[in-house]
């Protein structure tokens, strides 16, 4: 049998899965990470920490599973994505926390950005609208924050990456300084085009160009894992950001084809080819996997807190003790009993793009629960994802395509039947859960299949994708847009002055 590692490097978690060649789970570690806020609206994580995690779970599944380093074909690696790490290329220490994508602290660098005009350059080139989300600004934060750090990257001793790039220079021993298409195009420095580190961008945010990584296809040779950290070279063949990789283990390879993935966030691709479209309707254009030099994208929404609600609820309002206990409380009640959760905690994403927005709770009565706000929290996931989606049609059909025909799903939240039920009701539109829901880890596994060998083309892959669940749409129409409504009048409420 031939088994792939995939090293899915997370916001909440670091795991590690090995697979067989048929996309089945072999064995699988998995480690939380600390989560730091050192100020409100700032998320970081400590870089080593990360690389800690990643090397034990790797080194863990691989015994779990019953093999040796020698027995995996090769690696593919899938991570958060915009997250920021700065380091010393000589001594491979970080020099300040991982900033995660959910901070905020470099808003007031976007807001010059977009005083000076620059909106519309950004989009054209990276297909991003200018956000604190993605790395640009927090790369310029920490060049600008930490003591020295500008005068090093001028020298040339610092290294720039997304959580890809920092595994790979620590499982290679710092040989390698490479990232993957899929993570570059989450900067707001990557020229989605041309496929390379736009200049005048760099030089619009101060930053030197050699503190970029080079940029392969997301199958592509990357190097090989350090013989001295698992006792055999693995080949490194692999890599995606989370949701780019996501889309590419759902078989989403063509035009047309859509996936959401419920974790710590949402997000929802759709895959559009070759095709480079702009968004009408506050979505951003972003890099899928690609599997050679020709450019692909996909229209993407995100939506910054989708799982981490229940993750609130838990520790937060300590409404139950395990996350898997929301779903039975939720279920306690008929219904939200009017109560709406917009769970803007760190703004709101697409389709909405409300950075200063807080999170609400809104339709309280006297008669409301902990199990309807616990429902309302788990809709709220819904709800997010169907303004996503609706943007995504409108787009499609301005573009000349059909809307979208049906939704798979994946990440952690896509076992909740309750939610997934409410999904299809609001889509209106039949959502598949397939029968493997740990499609990030598998892309990136998929991906590095095909550089090594073990997979001939997509077509084969696509083969490999089963249908577990198809929930279709019980609610009539009206009432789906009856709720919508109510849903979009919260949000309203929400980014009131």
């Amino acid at each position: 049998m031939t088994y792939l590692l995939a090293l899915d490097q997370g916001t909440s978690s670091t795991r590690s899965i090995v697979f067989d060649r048929n996309g089945s789970i072999v064995a699988v570690a998995q480690k939380e990470i600390t989560q730091i806020y050192p100020e409100p609206g700032w998320v970081e994580h400590n870089p080593r920490e990360i690389w800690e995690t990643q090397l034990s779970t790797a080194q863990e599944a691989i015994a779990k599973a019953g093999l040796q380093a020698s027995d995996i074909h090769a690696v593919g690696i899938t991570n958060q994505r915009e997250t920021t790490v700065v380091w010393n290329k000589k001594t491979g220490a970080p020099v300040y926390n991982a900033i995660v994508w959910q901070d905020r602290r470099a808003e007031p660098t976007c807001v010059i950005l977009r005083e000076k005009g620059l909106d519309g350059v950004i989009l054209e080139k990276t297909g991003l609208r200018i956000d604190a989300y993605f790395s640009a600004t927090k790369l310029k934060w920490i060049l600008d924050h930490v003591p020295d750090a500008r005068n090093q990257a001028a020298r040339g001793e610092l290294a720039f990456g997304t959580i890809d790039s920092w595994l790979m220079w620590q499982l290679t021993q710092g040989e390698k300084h490479v990232t993957d298409v899929s993570n570059a195009s989450r900067t707001m420095l990557f020229n989605v085009h041309d496929n390379e580190w736009d200049t005048e961008l760099l030089q619009i945010l101060d930053i030197p160009a050699g503190l970029m990584p080079q940029v392969l296809p997301s199958s592509a040779e990357f190097g090989a894992v350090s013989t001295r950290l698992l006792g055999h070279a693995i080949p490194i063949c692999g890599v995606a950001g989370d949701q780019q990789s996501a889309l590419f283990g759902q078989a989403c390879f063509t035009e047309g084809m859509a996936k959401n993935t419920y974790g710590t966030g949402c997000f929802m691709l759709m895959h559009t080819g070759s095709t480079f479209h702009t968004s009408q309707n506050g979505l951003v254009t972003t890099s899928a996997a690609q599997t050679g030099s020709q450019p692909l994208y996909a229209m993407e929404g995100s939506v910054f807190v989708a799982g981490a609600v229940v993750q609130w609820m838990r520790d937060g309002l300590n409404a139950f003790r395990k996350s898997s206990e929301i779903e039975a409380l939720a279920q306690s009640v008929p219904d939200s009993g009017g109560v709406m959760v917009v769970p803007a905690f760190t703004g709101l994403g697409a389709p909405y793009w409300k950075p200063e927005a807080r999170g609400t709770i809104t339709g309280l009565t006297r008669g409301s629960t902990m199990a309807h706000i616990a429902r309302a929290a788990l809709e709220s996931i819904a709800y997010q994802s169907t303004a996503l989606l609706q943007a995504m049609s409108r787009d499609a059909v301005a573009a000349g395509s059909a809307p979208l025909a049906e939704l798979r799903v994946d990440g952690g939240a896509c076992a909740n039947d309750l939610l997934m039920q409410f999904q299809a009701d609001l889509l209106g539109i039949p959502v598949l859960r397939p029968t493997m829901i740990e499609t990030t880890a598998l892309g990136a596994a998929y991906l590095a299949g095909l550089t090594s060998g073990v997979y001939r083309d997509t077509e084969e892959l696509s083969t490999l994708w089963k249908v577990e669940r198809r929930f279709t749409p019980q609610m009539p129409a009206e009432q789906a847009q009856a709720l919508m409504q109510a849903w979009e009048h919260a949000i309203r409420q929400t980014c009131a002055d």
